[in-house]
């Protein structure tokens, strides 16, 4: 059942720097909160918002919409482009896209728009959707997301007498071309310039999301073989795995259809694109640690000496591997790839050249392209290696050699069970830290921007542990990594001696 607009709570539409809401009946007990409606005053909110920051009239600006696979996205689209139009301004319908290209048609020449929404929710069920805003600065923070729903709950919008002009445009084609020269240019092929991965088997594993058309829009123009291929077709049910690259169904996917096909490469996408991961020839993920090492080591042929920033659960061997092997600078922050990006500008702009920024999870943002967090660009990037290692007699993997990987590392959830989840999860790592000064042989790790980080020392542990407050559920994620076998369950009996006693904590999932 739907809310009607005067029900909604506006604000609880905000998810960080997105808004994301229900958008199907199907699921019990999540009402439906993003109606056409809701979505069309949101259309307004945003021309309202973009033509004050612009300080120009509504009826000046253009602006692209896009859409991901979910069942939703095409009633939804209808309803935001009507309400943008609705006050003057000009739409392009750009259909089908990936959340990085709706940022890029504020800066492609042939686009040029003042700003972009991306229907997505990106990983999420079948019966979410979402709205993902930029502008030529790049995507939208929380702020200005808060504004958007203030000004949609006010409702204070007037329709114009002649609505705006709603363009079909191919957004999707411009922006495939854009990574077909990127890859070509890279590689600088000495015999085959436009067909650089000619002689290359790729399989790309799209997981019924927007990502299909790198198949048949970038790898085949370049001469790559993607016979293999799977989920290519954009499907809002989702029928084969989760599209999403953290998750180990999907990743044993693309893991098993790189083996059975022979390729020399695997790649996978999420939903709305904006991230990826990939595949070796051996069947092994290139994803989380391997995939920032990767990534890392490019960046650094590239740019000696800049700084990866990275999440706050990025490994110990990560950090040697980049500043140890490569000479980089190792810089870890907050969990959340916004926090990732900003503080990699936040650097550059300081003066400490930062030329990477990525999240575990795969998002990957880039200075040479806009510090936008894109997945196909990221995979581009390594297609470029891939080609030229070849050339050179060479594996891609062989730039990630000296990787040194952890033994065991596990994750687990621990549920605050309290009203007031913040100040319990904050007190507890407050307690922690004092317990931690108690303990022999482990040590707070300084530079620390995210709950409590802790090296565990003793040769039968070798390891370490974080402790951190989710940024939006009532649970301390809990990380634990080893070099030994045996290693985690180790520091997790000694830190069952501290959580046990905490009335408001469900540890059960430590005690597994």
């Amino acid at each position: 059942m739907a809310l009607s607009t005067a029900q909604v709570n506006w604000a609880a539409l905000q998810n960080g720097s997105d808004i994301r809401g229900v958008a199907l009946d199907g699921v019990p007990d999540e009402a439906v909160n993003l109606t056409p409606d809701v979505v069309t005053i949101l259309g307004k909110a945003f021309v309202t918002w973009l033509a004050s920051q612009l300080e120009k009239p509504a009826a000046e600006l253009t602006i692209a919409v896009g859409r991901d696979s979910r069942l939703s996205g095409p009633t939804l689209m209808q309803a935001v482009i009507e309400g943008m139009a609705a006050l003057s301004s000009r739409v392009y319908d750009v259909g089908m896209a990936s959340t990085p290209a709706m940022f890029m048609s504020t800066v492609l020449p042939d686009f040029s728009c003042d700003g972009a929404i991306m229907l997505t929710a990106s990983h999420l069920p079948f019966n979410r959707n979402g709205l993902k805003f930029f502008t030529r600065q790049g995507g939208l923070g929380k702020g200005d997301i808060t504004r958007i729903l203030q000004l949609a709950e006010q409702a204070a919008f007037k329709d114009a007498a002649v609505p705006g002009a709603i363009e079909t445009r191919d957004l999707i084609s411009a922006y495939a071309a854009g990574l077909v020269q990127t890859i070509r240019q890279g590689v600088n092929h000495p015999e085959q310039f436009d067909q650089p991965l000619q002689g290359l088997k790729i399989v790309v594993d799209a997981g019924n999301g927007a990502g299909g058309f790198y198949a048949s829009q970038v790898l085949e123009p370049l001469g790559a073989d993607t016979h293999g291929s799977q989920f290519l077709d954009p499907d809002g049910t989702f029928p084969n795995h989760i599209p999403n690259p953290e998750n180990e169904a999907a990743m044993a996917s693309i893991c098993q259809a790189v083996l059975a096909n022979g390729a020399d490469f695997g790649i996978i996408f999420d939903t709305d694109v904006d991230r990826g991961a990939a595949v070796d020839h051996q069947g092994q993920e290139l994803n989380r640690n391997r995939l920032i090492a990767l990534i890392s080591a490019i960046v650094l042929q590239e740019h000696p000496g800049s700084t990866i920033v990275t999440d706050s659960i990025t490994s110990d061997g990560l950090t040697q591997f980049i500043e140890g092997d490569l000479g980089g600078i190792h810089h870890r922050f907050k969990r959340g790839y916004k926090n990732v990006i900003n503080e990699a500008i936040r650097l550059d702009e300081s003066g400490q050249p930062s030329w990477l920024a990525i999240e575990t999870s795969g998002h990957g943002a880039m200075k040479e392209n806009y510090f936008l967090d894109d997945g196909a660009y990221l995979v581009s990037k390594l297609l470029v290696e891939l080609a030229k290692a070849r050339l050179a007699g060479k594996r891609l993997t062989d730039l990630m050699a000296a990787l040194q990987e952890p033994q065991e590392s596990r994750e687990v959830r621990l549920k605050i069970q309290m009203p007031d989840f913040k100040s319990y999860g904050t007190e507890v790592i407050d307690q922690l830290q004092a317990f931690v000064a108690t303990q022999p042989d482990w040590a707070m790790v300084p530079n620390n921007y995210e709950g409590v980080r802790v090296a565990c020392q003793s040769p039968e542990e070798n390891g370490w542990f974080l402790l951190r407050l989710s940024l939006h559920d009532p649970v301390l994620p809990l990380n634990i990594e080893s070099n030994r076998s045996g290693g985690t369950a180790k520091i997790a009996e000694r830190l069952r001696a501290f959580l046990a006693p905490l009335a408001g904590l469900n540890i059960s999932e430590l005690e597994r």
